[in-house]
């Protein structure tokens, strides 16, 4: 089976394609390799890659339909996994049509090559930060998503939309798949806990949002291409669906800080603020529609996960 995995060098992209790679899958894996966080991070995820005989990779941005066109002409991938984005909410308040591109425009051409080539099933990554403010925990696929509070989370909704439409009139399979606060080894630097981990390494201080009454609910990597496995073995399956990708077990701030404190060996120095626009206090993923769909729940805790990342990140950064 061809699959073409887009966002290939990125955090999530990365991981999924080496779990598929090592399954026997045939990919090919595109990326525009923008410079959002380390390009040098992002070029070792693929040299990585690059050892696997089945890995293809094409340098290209999806926002150019023509180019796009050319990778799927080439490859004539029987099923897509769109891992691509422009991430972060506070990100999207300061550059929003750099999120409206990356993530509504590149989403449309994607769906535009997909109903040209005739593809089997789609399968994007939206994000939990759809549910914005909401007070009915934990969240369920099933609840009404229709106040986003930041525009990256505007952006994430709109791909939903535009998925079933695309399932509704062409009737090509659609998962959609709902990240919660993904976590790991060769993780995204622009995210809280690789940020804290940096700092507190260098002995810089760390910003407590909130003053640290907030909870996410953290996901561990391999949880979620192993849910992204079992859905690909699902070949019967005709539907649209969405899906939280979520541990079902909130951390709070505060809790998760000391924790990184304690696989790092020390202490961070603390600076407590207040909310941050487009940010909420608290995410909880339902996951009961997974467990039922693919048989199987995110089991890593957030210890084990941390443990993991710490040990990776000294590593790489060289830490002793």
């Amino acid at each position: 089976m061809k699959i073409l995995v887009t966002g290939a060098a990125g955090f999530i992209g990365f991981h999924t394609c080496k779990k598929l790679c090592e399954e026997g899958y045939e990919i090919t894996g595109i990326d525009n390799i923008n410079n959002y966080y380390d390009t040098g991070l992002k070029e070792r995820r693929l040299e990585l890659l690059k050892g696997y005989n089945n890995f293809d990779f094409i340098k290209t941005d999806l926002t150019n339909k023509a180019e796009l066109s050319k990778v799927f002409e080439k490859f004539k991938p029987d099923l897509v996994i769109n891992l691509a984005a422009q991430p972060g909410v506070r990100y999207s308040i300061t550059n929003p049509e750099v999120s409206i591109q990356s993530n509504i425009v590149s989403f449309f051409n994607l769906l535009e090559c997909s109903k040209e080539f005739k593809i089997k099933k789609l399968i994007y990554a939206s994000s939990s930060s759809v549910y914005g403010n909401s007070v009915k925990i934990p969240f369920s696929v099933k609840d009404n998503v229709d106040h986003p509070v930041s525009l990256y989370a505007a952006t994430k909704k709109s791909n939903e939309l535009m998925a079933y439409t695309y399932y509704h009139l062409y009737k090509i399979p659609m998962t959609g798949l709902r990240f919660f606060t993904v976590y790991g080894p060769w993780g995204r630097p622009d995210m809280a806990y690789f940020k804290f981990a940096e700092r507190i390494m260098k002995g810089e201080t760390i910003e407590i949002y909130n003053n640290g009454d907030m909870e996410r609910d953290f996901t561990y990597i391999d949880d979620v291409t192993e849910s992204i496995s079992r859905l690909l073995k699902k070949t019967d399956d005709t539907e649209y669906r969405l899906f939280n990708i979520g541990g079902e077990h909130p951390v709070n701030l505060l809790k998760f800080t000391e924790t990184l404190e304690s696989k790092l060996g020390k202490k961070a120095v603390k600076e407590f603020r207040g909310m941050q626009p487009g940010d909420v206090k608290v995410t909880s993923a339902d996951t009961t529609d997974l467990a039922e769909f693919i048989d199987y729940i995110p089991e890593v805790r957030i210890e084990e996960g941390l443990e993991k990342f710490v040990s990776w990140f000294k590593e790489y950064y060289n830490y002793k």
